[in-house]
């Protein structure tokens, strides 16, 4: 296996790279703060944070504060791990530069 497939397929997305980098350094974080940090669109992000959540990389909690539903994000244990192989990988490449 070649160093470039160390690189996983689901982060060669720039906005699932942002999604990920934030969810790594935070506890739980809303669906407006991701999406005024990345500055996505709503179709954006949603079609993003759904294919994560599909690979189980984030976990999805949907709450109500107040009369308004609250969408939040947190990183998985699997998705932590998926994330940092990631980051390896790439510091691999560089290293061999």
């Amino acid at each position: 296996m070649g160093k470039i497939d160390a690189l996983n397929k689901a982060f060669e997305s720039r906005v699932r790279l942002g999604i990920m980098s934030i969810l790594m350094v935070n506890e739980w974080v809303d669906y407006k703060s991701i999406k005024e940090q990345l500055e996505l669109t709503d179709g954006n992000l949603a079609s993003h944070v759904a294919g994560l959540e599909k690979l189980e990389y984030i976990e999805v909690r949907k709450r109500f504060v107040g009369k308004k539903t609250n969408t939040s994000y947190k990183v998985t244990h699997k998705g932590r791990n998926a994330f940092q192989d990631h980051i390896n990988a790439l510091e691999q490449l560089l290293k061999k530069m």
